[in-house]
């Protein structure tokens, strides 16, 4: 499948909230594969849909040689945290330590509609609730504390990338039914 274009910071697709899948069909099972090919491309540890244009509650991860996807995700976090460095295929080439929990129990469904449940600690658990934040409208520089957020709006603001706008990307009539646009 093609690699899509991944929207960057400023664009108001990361900001908002996604729209739940209710439709597991052919159309699905290609975005899933449009989202593992970009976040391979990239190469990135987890990539969501609302980064490639595509306002549904669905992501990709690859973390430690092992890719996945996850629909409709709900979250139960543990209360011990992690520290750690985390970046953002749609703020590239920055990195802040952002604390997250330390270990995540992800629900949802596969792109057949099969329920699934995902159990990651440390790096998994921070893919998962990265992504997830995604489709909630949650970029993770809005986690940072109020100094390493202001650090990283100076970064992001001296970025070579930041405002350019973002990609036009052609989608035939029939390749939005049952995306939500």
């Amino acid at each position: 499948m093609p690699v899509q274009p991944i929207r960057l910071f400023g664009d108001p697709v990361l900001r908002t909230p996604a729209t739940p899948v209710v439709d597991f069909d052919k159309e699905l099972r290609r975005l899933v594969e449009n989202l593992t090919d970009t976040m391979m491309a990239a190469p990135g540890a987890g990539l969501a849909a609302p980064q490639i244009g595509v306002g549904l509650r669905v992501f990709t991860w690859h973390v430690e040689d092992e890719t996945g996807h996850l629909v409709n995700p709900v979250l139960d976090l543990s209360e011990d945290t992690q520290d750690g460095d985390e970046g953002c295929l749609s703020i590239p080439g920055l990195t802040f330590d952002c604390r997250r929990a330390l270990s995540v129990v992800a629900k949802g469904f596969n792109m057949y509609g099969d329920p699934v449940m995902i159990e990651g600690s440390e790096l998994l658990a921070r893919a998962i609730q990265h992504e997830t934040d995604h489709l909630d409208g949650i970029l993770f520089v809005d986690r940072l504390d109020r100094e390493a957020r202001k650090a990283a709006m100076k970064a992001i603001r001296e970025a070579e990338w930041f405002g350019e706008p973002a990609p036009t990307v052609k989608i035939s009539p029939h390749a939005t039914r049952g995306l939500g646009f």
